[in-house]
């Protein structure tokens, strides 16, 4: 093989072997070894920048002390003016440069050889990264330090493309890291207990459940009607606990077709089933090592119940289409709506499932049962709206009086929407009465002529339609203005006027 063979052979072989892995020391090393002894070289070395200082990080005729040894300020000895200067040099004979230090003591016993040493620099555009160096026993009838200096240029510019891609992929690591750390930071704070707004007797003793529970790894069963809170409270758990750091999933199981649902928990093989083009993990496998929240889990189909109860005893199940058996660590938080030990004594709920999930069962209160918790979260809800939307809104005495005393059926959740609506859609910084949502008004004014002892209290329905009448009356009949004044949308406001006959020439 000729001498041209020979390099475009060397700098062909380099380039894949810089490109076969993401471990840049071990990859430097193997460059190292291959250059070396493709090109017939005494020594060579690769050093890099690190903190002002050029660092030997691989080598090839040096011993790990004497790599050791291997550092040099910048501009300091001959790979010191290199990593400075940006140009290479060349010294055809070391024992005749003053400006060779050997730092490393491996050329102590060549007076009797001349050795030539080649050092260029490994710089990407115009940053300097390092230095790559060479020596080796110069003949003028063998070797051509210009061949060989031309040679080590092009290596050195692979070198640092290799380096610096290295570089930027763990910065952008570190970015991601720290990025997920804070915002690990940020969810634990947002999570917290402290954060649940709530001083009622009823909340303090959720608030006990919780703290007791979150440090262990017992299944926890929420209990409460919808939009009580029930994900926030496992949230909590599973920030507060010791699995904070990894992953929580959930998954709600009455949103999903029970077809669809196993794959959701369980994950499935590649071609399983018509449709499964690739492997998908389910989501007890994403969860491992942290917590699954499974929401509505009265609603999960009689036929994947076993499967959930195997789960919940071994900790191990298989994908759809898959012999292959898989072992989680997983916690399991459940939540329901439902009573679930009706639905199991009427046979649609195992009850040994049923005695799995309810390891610690924890209970939230509905809001029309911690009426004195309501004031508290009305100005929680309206100093974050008010925050978002960069207003100033607040409550009259009277409308704060009538979301008092509302029932509040949807609770917390039904309550955070309608200040929502409120902070965004009342025209002025002061919420009247007449900007309430027409819900909450009618409902009132029932409770009012019930409490009374009226025999025959106003329909809801004939409160309401009145309601409708007054609004589009003093709105003269246009739509969208009438439901801005009602607290509802212009589609809702049609449908109820289709629904009440209501007309324009209406009394």
């Amino acid at each position: 093989m000729g001498k041209k063979d020979i390099e475009l052979t060397s700098v062909y072989e380099i380039s894949k072997l810089l490109g076969a892995s993401l471990d840049i020391n071990r990859t430097l090393k193997t460059t190292m070894k291959f250059l070396s002894v493709f090109l017939d070289l005494q020594r060579a070395t690769i050093a890099l920048i690190e903190d002002e200082e050029l660092v030997i990080k691989a080598a090839h005729g040096l011993t790990k002390d004497e790599i050791k040894l291997g550092r040099y300020q910048i501009g300091e000895g001959v790979m010191g003016q290199v990593a400075k200067s940006g140009y290479p040099i060349v010294i055809p004979n070391v024992n005749d440069e003053p400006f060779f230090l050997n730092r490393t003591g491996a050329r102590s016993n060549i007076k009797d050889q001349d050795i030539a040493f080649l050092c260029v620099p490994i710089k990407f555009k115009k940053e300097i990264l390092g230095v790559l160096s060479v020596d080796r026993l110069f003949d003028t009838n063998v070797v051509s330090l210009d061949d060989d200096l031309r040679l080590l240029k092009i290596i050195s510019a692979l070198i640092a493309q290799s380096v610096k891609l290295h570089r930027q992929a763990q910065e952008e690591k570190l970015d991601l890291i720290a990025q997920r750390d804070a915002l690990r930071i940020e969810l634990m704070g947002k999570y917290r207990i402290d954060n649940v707004v709530g001083r009622s007797p009823q909340m303090q003793a959720v608030y006990e459940a919780v703290h007791r529970v979150s440090p262990s790894k017992a299944t926890v069963l929420v209990m409460g009607e919808s939009g009580t809170g029930k994900e926030l409270i496992a949230r909590a758990i599973h920030y507060m606990g010791p699995r904070a750091n990894e992953q929580f999933i959930k998954l709600n199981c009455a949103s999903i077709p029970e077809g669809l649902l196993e794959t959701e928990l369980f994950g499935h093989e590649k071609g399983a089933f018509t449709g499964a083009a690739n492997l998908r993990k389910g989501r007890f496998e994403l969860a491992h090592r942290g917590t699954i929240f499974l929401d509505e889990i009265a609603d999960i189909a009689q036929s994947l119940q076993p499967k959930l109860l195997r789960v919940l005893q071994e900790r191990e199940f298989e994908r759809i289409g898959s012999e292959k058996t898989i072992k989680v660590d997983v916690r399991v938080i459940a939540a329901t709506s439902k009573k679930l030990e009706a639905l199991v004594q009427d046979g649609k709920f195992r009850d040994d499932l049923y005695y799995r999930l309810n390891v610690v069962p924890i209970t939230l209160p509905p809001l029309r049962r911690r009426q004195e918790d309501i004031g508290d979260l009305i100005e929680f809800f309206i100093n974050k709206f008010n925050l978002e939307n960069s207003r100033r809104v607040s409550l009259s005495t009277e409308s704060l009086k009538l979301m008092l005393e509302y029932h509040w059926p949807g609770n917390v959740r039904e309550l955070e929407n309608a200040i929502e609506r409120l902070v965004i859609m009342t025209p002025e910084d002061v919420v009247l009465p007449d900007h309430l949502p027409l819900n909450i008004r009618t409902s009132l004014v029932q409770a009012v002529s019930s409490a009374s002892g009226s025999r025959q209290p106003m329909p809801l329905v004939q409160i309401e339609r009145s309601h409708i009448v007054e609004a589009l009356g003093k709105t003269g009949w246009v739509y969208a203005k009438a439901a801005k004044m009602l607290g509802i949308t212009p589609r809702q406001i049609c449908y109820k006027v289709k629904k009440y006959g209501i007309r324009q020439d209406t009394q």
